[in-house]
């Protein structure tokens, strides 16, 4: 939960990346575009997404 505004990242899939640091996601009630520029991610990737920015990319163990 982010201290500043009490909102929670969400969890979405990368399905496309754009120039300039963007990527489309899959959000589970449709595709947004949003800001990867601070997480490195590639297409089928799990990340939590807050405020439109991207913050972490999840790591499952194999």
């Amino acid at each position: 939960m982010c201290i500043t505004c009490s909102d929670t990242a969400v969890e979405v899939t990368v399905i496309e990346l754009l120039d300039l640091g963007f990527a489309v996601v899959d959000t589970g009630q449709g595709r947004e575009e949003v800001s990867v520029a601070l997480v490195e991610t590639s297409v089928g990737d799990r990340i939590l997404v807050h405020a439109g920015e991207a913050i972490a990319r999840l790591e499952f163990p194999e």
